[in-house]
């Protein structure tokens, strides 16, 4: 979820709403309790946008923006925008629909914007190499422009099925593949652009279940050193989640043009943590916010999966990093397969893919939870 300067939150439901197709909701919360507002219900189908797998992003005068792995004129998905009128209300509109080719396919990851209110995001399929793109939308008047300013491909090692890019001060956008790379196990790559044109650049590999990170789902984390941070699906250390491990935090430090990259933390399953979804949040201090998806005991099972799953903080200590976890237990939230947020006083706010008090649609597992964590 995202905040705003009035401490609402703001976030997309997958599925549910008027329409079936899913919702943004803003969540506002006083007192003690909290009120939802549905500001736009998505159609299951058709041209509309639809599906909204990814979180929101504001820009400057309020407007915000995501994508939907569904919906637009090809069904490939579509970028959208939400602009805030008189009354409350929301107007929602198509910004760009995908193809499914050329242009990209299913883009299922939040949106970034520059200064300019450029928008930057990428999509999961599609591009002239078939393995995902990263694309740029930019406006002129009323218009949006889309151009696809990279693509993978299966073929050259670069990587496969790009996830959510961040900026860094240069206007260099760092993301990662969740899969290919030249060991397969997927990368974290740079792009920059010069004059015009854009340069990819492999950054690192992931390849090796022996105590290095596998299939990165999630993007990274910049920190104002230039460090990177990010979480894998699977690796690390961890035995106890065969045949990968349970995942892992690691850290990339640039030096001298090259990188060199380091496992933070190994998730061991059971009563700690297993296969993070989601990136990480870093807080002012330098301490490490995220989740994951299964782990941390209750009876929460997903297709032979164990554990209502964690959020995770990881502080330095003796000069190793160390794990503190909030454990959910399905009836306060279950399986986040998002990340965390953090206010002035360090609580903890974020939301969860199943879990709560009520059944959903006949699954007892619940239809989610939004959730604050006072630590």
């Amino acid at each position: 979820m995202i905040t705003d300067n009035k401490g609402h939150f703001y976030g997309t439901t997958i599925l549910g709403g008027a329409n079936g197709g899913g919702t943004v909701f803003e969540i506002s919360a006083s007192g003690g309790s909290a009120k939802e507002n549905i500001l736009y219900n998505f159609p299951i189908s058709g041209p509309d946008a639809s599906i909204p797998e990814s979180g929101l992003v504001f820009d400057s005068t309020g407007n915000l923006y995501g994508t939907t792995a569904g919906g637009g004129t090809k069904g490939a998905g579509t970028v959208y925008e939400l602009s805030p009128g008189a009354g409350g209300a929301w107007t929602e509109a198509v910004l760009y629909s995908f193809m499914g080719n050329t242009d990209g396919a299913y883009p299922i990851d939040p949106l970034v914007v520059d200064a300019a209110g450029n928008l930057y995001g990428t999509t999961s399929n599609g591009g002239s190499g078939g393995a995902g793109t990263v694309f740029e939308l930019t406006r002129s008047g009323e218009a949006w422009t889309e151009t696809v300013i990279y693509n993978f491909s299966r073929l050259n090692g670069d990587g496969q099925q790009p996830t959510s890019v961040v900026l860094d001060s240069k206007d260099d956008l760092y993301g990662t593949t969740q899969y290919g790379g030249s060991r397969g196990g997927g990368t974290v790559f740079k792009l920059s652009q010069s004059n015009g044109v854009w340069t990819e650049a492999v950054l690192y590999d992931f390849g090796s279940y022996a105590g290095d990170g596998v299939y990165p789902y999630s993007g990274v984390m910049l920190d104002k050193s230039g460090n990177i941070y990010g979480t894998t699906n699977y690796g690390g250390s961890g035995t106890d989640c065969p045949p990968g491990s349970c995942g892992a935090v690691y850290q990339l430090q640039p030096s001298n043009g090259s990188w060199t990259e380091s496992v933070l933390y190994s998730f061991k399953g059971g009563q700690d943590g297993s296969f993070p979804v989601a990136g990480i949040t870093l807080d002012a201090t330098g301490n490490l916010y995220g989740t994951t998806s299964f782990g941390g005991g209750g009876s929460c099972t997903i297709n032979g999966l164990t554990g209502c799953g964690i959020i995770f903080k990881l502080h330095k200590s003796g000069g190793q990093w160390v794990e503190d976890v909030f454990r959910f237990n399905g009836t306060n939230g279950a399986n986040p397969q998002a990340g965390v947020i953090l206010n002035k006083k360090g609580d903890v706010f974020g939301s969860t893919l199943y879990g709560g008090t009520g059944p959903c649609q006949g699954n007892l597992s619940g239809c989610g939870v939004v959730f604050e964590v006072i630590p």
